[in-house]
């Protein structure tokens, strides 16, 4: 399995040939669903979900995703699935396993909105703007690293608490240089603890897994 990081919290996964689209949302750049054979959107949030590049997918593309997504995207091309904690399905070669249900509280004025993970094949755990327990092993864990929601003190313990084989970080498109070698440097301290690949992948870059 192949992942391709794209900016701030949109990735690429391939395999035999078939690509999956995790969460192409506007903070990501261009052609987020070039080639894609399916797509996962985990939440509403602008971030994660730009429907114009939805309302671009062909007819008959598949995009799976919790109800209050399904509902913003109701009349697109593409058939839209809408799936809840616990579900299973198959998609572009694919097996899917959904986990969470809710995003993580951002604010006390802020209505707490749905979000659905992903876990893909067993192998890898994407859990949106949330910090859900997978319920299992993890080989490959998307670890959210800088956001509005997100404390230091709870992603890391999230990352023990998991402990993955390999961790990547995402969701970090609003940091700037300096914050970017802060989380790369608690990171690299993180991976030392557990005896795990755990690391920022440059935009662009890709990674087997």
């Amino acid at each position: 399995m192949k992942l391709t990081k794209f900016g701030h919290a949109c990735w690429h996964v391939e395999k035999d040939g078939r690509r999956l689209v995790i969460d192409p949302g506007s903070f990501s750049g261009t052609g987020l669903i070039d080639g894609a054979d399916a797509i996962l959107i985990t939440h509403e949030h602008f971030d994660h979900l730009d429907p114009e590049v939805l309302r671009a997918a062909p007819a008959g593309m598949e995009v799976w995703t919790c109800q209050a997504v399904a509902d913003k995207l109701a009349g697109i091309p593409a058939t839209v699935h809408a799936v809840r904690h616990g579900d299973t399905f198959m998609t572009a070669g694919f097996t899917v396993r959904t986990v969470g249900e809710w995003h993580a509280p951002v604010h006390p004025d802020v209505a707490i909105i749905q979000n659905v993970g992903f876990f893909v094949d067993e192998q890898l755990f994407y859990p949106g703007d949330a910090l859900t327990p997978p319920g299992g092993e993890v080989p490959t864990l998307l670890l959210p690293t800088s956001a509005p929601w997100l404390r230091l003190y709870d992603m890391v313990e999230y990352l023990r608490s998991v402990h993955p084989a390999r961790a990547y970080s995402t969701h970090d498109g609003m940091l700037n240089e300096i914050g970017h070698r802060l989380i790369d440097g608690w990171l690299e301290s993180e991976g030392d603890k557990l005896k795990a690949d755990v690391r920022r992948i440059h935009v662009g870059d890709d990674v087997e897994v």
